[in-house]
């Protein structure tokens, strides 16, 4: 559906040079809840205003529903049958009207009502009044505002407002919807609500949604796929459960990390806490983390198989992306011949461990 081959764009600032985007290359399919993550700074507002042109690119290309779009030197081609030509500011937005986009501050026109906001982007596409109305309040009823239409936007909370951002980048039928931080000014029950109508939108009108966040939270509610950002390049991508289980970029650690509570045990390595030393007959820290392919008691069935017992210090279970990944630090004690072949055992049951460094 989607599909980035090496964008890159730089800025002139006025101490030089930023690049941005550094040969960007991604595929999204249709239909998909995809993720873009980074911290401030990392590109990816910049890459997902490069997908709908309201950023150009310096070069690569771009591809949309099979239309493939090339960059030159900033300048904007279309490519059919092997032929090249330069694309027209109709061209251009014809292409935009099949993608809708929304933002952190929702972008909403304080002196209008929220039915005219949302019959804003229909104001010029020959529709009649009868029309006009009958489609904003099929939106209004899908983003659940039907009672909001004579009201300002001043008088609705964050969460309302960016309900009505929605349903007005819904208004002309768009096949994606790009996310710009959209959830990033609200409070958690606004952003939950958010995410919930957008999983909702996603599987009602099998649009293709494409979410730009520094929170991994919201990757990890919403996302079916992530790419993490960093310095203007794609660092890591792959199925959200693959990446939280399994992280492999320092950045992208820091961001799982940032979710879990296993990350305490940096704080009580630090403060050199005797829950973290091991005593007589036990073992080094490990950190232990289970995937959707272990769905047995393995933990009671290898004290009881090898005559070990495990100590917990953390432990931490994850809802991501519908499926359930958890993870412990733990450690074990018994004779050391049998600690091994425990944790042999536990590889074999598609365990993965990692010693933690620093006890």
């Amino acid at each position: 559906m989607i599909e980035l081959e090496n964008l890159s764009k730089t800025f002139k600032i006025k101490d030089g040079l930023v690049k941005a985007l550094v040969d960007v290359s991604l595929s999204i399919n249709e239909g998909e809840r995809y993720g873009v993550i980074g911290y401030s700074g990392a590109g990816k507002s910049t890459l997902v205003r490069c997908i709908n042109f309201l950023e150009m690119p310096d070069s690569g290309s771009v591809t949309i529903d099979g239309k493939r779009m090339e960059i030159e030197n900033g300048v904007l081609y279309s490519l059919k049958n092997g032929e090249k030509k330069k694309m027209s500011e109709k061209e251009l937005n014809k292409m935009r009207s099949s993608i809708g986009m929304i933002f952190q501050h929702f972008n909403l026109l304080d002196r209008s009502t929220v039915f005219e906001n949302i019959a804003y982007p229909l104001k010029y596409t020959g529709k009649s009044k009868k029309e006009i109305s009958d489609k904003v309040f099929n939106l209004l009823e899908l983003v659940g505002l039907v009672d909001k239409a004579n009201a300002y936007p001043s008088q609705l909370s964050g969460g309302q407002k960016q309900r009505v951002a929605i349903a007005r980048a819904l208004a002309n039928d768009p096949k994606i919807l790009l996310s710009d931080e959209a959830t990033s000014a609200l409070d958690p029950d606004a952003t939950e609500s958010i995410i919930k109508l957008l999983k909702d939108l996603n599987k009602k009108l099998g649009i293709t949604v494409v979410l730009i966040t520094h929170e991994m939270s919201v990757i990890k509610s919403f996302c079916e796929r992530v790419a993490v950002m960093e310095d203007g390049k794609v660092v890591e991508e792959g199925r959200v459960q693959e990446i939280f289980a399994s992280p492999q970029a320092p950045i992208t650690k820091r961001f799982v990390s940032s979710t879990s509570s296993l990350s305490k045990i940096k704080d009580l390595i630090k403060a050199d806490s005797p829950l973290i030393k091991p005593q007589e007959g036990e073992s080094d820290l490990y950190k232990l983390v289970f995937d959707t392919k272990v769905n047995s008691p393995v933990i009671s069935e290898v004290s009881r198989k090898f005559d070990v017992d495990f100590n917990i210090i953390l432990a931490n279970v994850e809802v991501v992306a519908d499926a359930t990944i958890g993870a412990m630090i733990v450690k074990i004690r018994g004779e050391e011949s049998a600690i091994k072949a425990a944790l042999d055992f536990l590889k074999e049951s598609n365990i993965r461990i990692e010693e933690v460094p620093g006890v």
